[in-house]
């Protein structure tokens, strides 16, 4: 036999290609379906996606949200599978002329899926390495088969004939549609048993009725929201407001078997609380503004929302938790998610008398699932990386020596207070308004200070004040206008606030990492 015989046919590295395709399909159906009879969070694409996601500079994770924002989640997901995609069609054509190691790669896929599966920091234990492993062998059965249909009939043939002589057509088309078919019914039997796992917590938000806080928050002021079109809306609905987090797949948890656990250093009584404890406290609502790490100058991570919730510094208190400036123990409050993620708060600053929560309802409903229900953490002042835990589980008092949360350990700052910004909403960057009278206008915030004055500059010219809209309280966002008499030609309008302390917003540019980016909003227009 000649090395050319040897070498399989051509016109057959098509079909090879396309047996890896299905049985990396294969391996992700039944992977998924197993995911979903156990725990969603298993599932191949889950678990390399989260340990991607924790393995990635600070940095790259800061560019992915700036250009993809909220969708970051979903481009990283769609490059696992073409991936995933090129991987397979590389095994297919490998499996054609030596079939068990295409077999064996398959199987490779299988370990790392576990691998990720496993190191997961919500990781329930070695059954997590199930839909990896189950996938894995199904995909690589199914490649061994359908490479199988492209080599000579029996034993003693494939010994001495090259792939593609003599190969079972027929055969090939049967396994192929039924592995298709097989591996299509896996993947909606998958995410028929995913629905299935999250309705008890659909149905216990959707039987939620929260009750009327003891602590109303006051009517919003009529001059809070101004009248100028462009201008951000004063409360942020809750399908618009941002959403940052690690979470692959939003954690669906059943309020009614919801618990959180207080315990650490300085906590003379721990405790256990279910949401139905929540519910029977005095319930507080309060308007707060909350601003990701991750928004840049100008940008739209940042909004305002109504929140209903229990007092934390109460729950601290009564577990005998004290501040260190009265003596506690404990600087650094550690909160847990059901994800995994770990957020550490100042414990001088939750129990300081500003109004840190642990929110059940956001703008008169129940927490959505995707900003953290049943429960979540939030703390005027202080951005969302060192306090907004959401899907909230744990809460731990430790000190900021002991212990590093999440974003402490990629390279983010302990402790991060919201720095004074302010954002032009109106014109567009690139607008080109009319001459005349022109209104620009948008919003500032230094959340737990509030806003004093807001001054507006045109190109070089001389900074100008701008009318400040009504303040709800000095946690919230406060809306500004200034009417520009716009002449003819290319212009730049800066904006920068002052906060209640007398300091001014920097003109100085800052990256995000490691507390928040400073520096001043501007937009250029041309005026016709």
């Amino acid at each position: 036999m000649t090395e050319n015989e040897k070498k399989p046919t051509k016109a057959l590295l098509p079909l090879a290609a396309l047996s890896g395709a299905l049985a990396g399909f294969a391996a992700l159906a039944v992977a998924e379906a197993v995911a979903g009879g156990t725990r969603p969070q298993a599932g191949p694409v889950v678990a390399v996606g989260g340990a991607a996601i924790d393995r990635t500079p600070a940095a790259v994770k800061d560019w992915a949200i700036r250009h993809f924002g909220t969708d970051d989640k979903l481009f990283l997901q769609l490059g696992i599978l073409a991936v995933l995609a090129l991987f397979a069609l590389a095994l297919g054509i490998v499996a054609l002329r030596f079939r068990r190691t295409g077999a064996a790669g398959v199987l490779l896929f299988g370990v790392v899926g576990a691998l990720a599966a496993t190191g997961r920091p919500d990781s329930t234990g070695i059954t997590d390495a199930l839909p990896s492993v189950a996938g894995a062998v199904v995909g690589a059965v199914v490649l061994y088969v359908l490479v199988g249909r492209l080599r000579p009939r029996g034993s003693a043939a494939e010994a001495v004939a090259p792939p593609g002589a003599g190969w079972d057509r027929r055969g090939f088309v049967i396994a192929a549609g039924a592995a298709a078919v097989g591996s299509a019914g896996a993947g909606l039997l998958g995410r028929s048993l995913s629905g299935a796992g999250g309705r008890d917590a659909v149905a216990s938000r959707r039987n939620l009725v929260l009750p009327v806080p003891g602590s109303r928050a006051g009517a919003v002021p009529k001059g809070a929201q101004l009248r100028v079109p462009g201008v951000s809306p004063f409360v942020t609905a809750n399908a618009d407001f941002y959403r940052v987090d690690t979470a692959l797949v939003v954690p669906k948890v059943d309020a009614t078997t919801w618990r959180l656990r207080i315990h650490g250093q300085g906590v003379r009584h721990p405790l256990t609380l279910t949401f139905d404890d929540l519910l029977r406290r005095e319930l507080v609502e309060r308007d707060i503004t909350l601003t990701c790490v991750s928004n840049e100058v100008g940008g739209p991570y940042v909004g305002n929302a109504r929140w209903i919730g229990v007092r934390l510094a109460d729950l601290l208190a009564e577990s005998g938790v004290k501040p260190p400036s009265e003596g506690g123990p404990a600087d650094q409050l550690v909160a847990r998610s059901v994800d995994g993620m770990t957020i550490g708060s100042p414990v001088e600053d939750v129990m300081d008398g500003r109004d840190a929560l642990l929110a059940l309802g956001m703008n008169g409903e129940p927490l959505p699932f995707a900003h953290g229900f049943p429960v979540r953490m939030v703390v005027p002042g202080l951005y969302g990386f060192v306090s907004a835990c959401k899907w909230i589980k744990d809460i731990e008092l430790t000190t900021f020596d002991a212990y590093d949360p999440y974003w402490v350990k990629r390279g983010w700052a302990r402790k991060a207070p919201i720095k004074t910004e302010s954002r032009i909403d109106t014109p567009k960057p690139f607008a080109r308004p009319k001459s005349g009278t022109v209104m620009v206008a948008g919003v500032a915030w230094a959340q737990h200070r509030g806003i004093d004055r807001v001054e507006v500059r045109v190109d070089d010219g001389p900074w100008q004040e701008a009318r400040l809209a009504a303040e709800d309280t000095r946690d919230t966002w406060r809306q500004w206008s200034f009417p520009w008499q716009a002449t003819r030609g290319g212009h730049t309008l800066t904006v920068r606030a002052t906060d209640r302390t007398g300091a001014v917003q920097t003109d100085k540019r800052t990256k995000t990492i490691p507390d928040g980016v400073s520096g001043r909003h501007s937009v250029v227009v041309t005026v016709d």
